[in-house]
């Protein structure tokens, strides 16, 4: 295992980079990591839904996290995403990641064959950590993704039974009343990790919550400005942590870039819908954006309509107009100069279907 895991702060829920025929691009993902690495981040999550991993061989999974940890050696802490839908599959996972030295694993709840949360606790939760010891798991909790949930009383059954095992949870269910249940069940041991950008300081400034810091996937983009506004909350320097967020909102709300759009059906009828593009379609476009990574996805994720991009453009543009040092780092470290970038209309246009 990769040193003591310290579930606060930042950890950046990393992208998988593709080359445009597809294939994991190890050059891109090497690169990414050490901006994150220099720009102060905690930690890095390799194969979680932001890094596409439903789309990944379990060959092409472990060799993203063999090459997590190889590339970090050590410096910041690694999370690697082993969860599944088969307790088998997620326990093979998280004995392979362990094997190649991540700090700790993150098991997302059961997607799509909806076991109850008893189920969820005994049938995969508990079997795994039996299977797979010595090393710290944290449960994710997103029943907008899995269709299902554990609940605070079997979380907290879990944290309690051994804190050193299950030190801590990724909640993304948007609901504050939850989190204050966790919190209220589990005690004061139990790190609380915001899985919502923009709902991080919510729940780190909510006295009833305490979250501990955040496992952020806007911070691919921006890692040393969302590092910065997560310790100056925890420093209680409000003016500092007011600043970042001011500058920082027209992006953290953009995870899921939600746009309206008319369909014309065969017979001529129009009807109005509206598409939600989910992570990581609009990170990944705005990183194809800036010239950090090429902007391929595989099937079924695809590209935003020109709407979308357009919005993601314009949130760019408004958080380096607020304050134009949030992108400098990034400029450094890929070569780029994001005002070209930013007002150059054929790299949007070209990024759109």
């Amino acid at each position: 295992m990769s040193g003591t895991f310290r579930p606060h702060g930042l950890w950046t829920a990393l992208v998988t980079p593709f080359s445009t025929d597809l294939q994991v691009d190890h050059d891109a993902f090497r690169r990414l990591i050490e901006f994150q690495i220099e720009e102060g981040v905690d930690g890095v999550l390799p194969c979680g839904t932001t890094g596409e991993s439903p789309t990944l061989s379990w060959q092409e999974h472990d060799a993203v996290v063999e090459a997590g940890v190889r590339v970090v050696e050590g410096r910041v802490g690694v999370l690697a995403g082993t969860g599944s839908n088969n307790t088998q599959e997620a326990i093979r996972a998280s004995k392979q990641a362990k094997d190649a030295g991540a700090t700790a694993v993150l098991l997302v709840d059961c997607y799509y064959n909806g076991p109850s949360s008893l189920e969820l606790r005994t049938e995969y939760y508990e079997r795994i950590l039996e299977a797979v010891p010595d090393v710290p798991i944290v449960p994710y909790v997103i029943p907008g993704r899995s269709g299902c949930a554990l609940s605070a009383a079997d979380l907290a059954i879990l944290h309690l039974n051994d804190p050193k095992r299950v030190p801590a949870v990724k909640q993304a269910t948007g609901d504050l009343e939850r989190m204050r249940l966790d919190r209220k069940l589990a005690g004061p041991a139990l790190s609380i990790l915001s899985g919502d950008d923009e709902m991080t300081l919510s729940m780190m400034r909510d006295e009833e919550i305490r979250a501990s810091g955040v496992i952020s996937v806007l911070s691919n983009i921006v890692p040393g400005a969302i590092a910065q506004l997560v310790r100056a909350e925890s420093a209680d320097d409000a003016e500092e942590t007011d600043r970042l967020s001011a500058a920082l909102a027209p992006l953290l709300g953009l995870v899921t870039c939600n746009v309206t759009a008319v369909r014309t059906l065969p017979n001529g009828q129009s009807v109005e819908v509206t598409d939600k593009f989910r992570n990581p379609v609009p990170v990944k476009t705005m990183m194809a954006g800036l010239g950090m990574i090429s902007s391929a996805k595989r099937a079924p994720l695809g590209r935003m309509s020109s709407t979308a991009v357009a919005q993601c453009r314009k949130a760019l543009r408004a958080v380096h107009s607020a304050d134009p040092g949030i992108f400098g780092p990034l400029e450094d470290a890929f070569d780029v100069r994001i005002d070209q970038r930013l007002g150059d209309d054929g790299i949007w246009s070209a990024l759109a279907r």
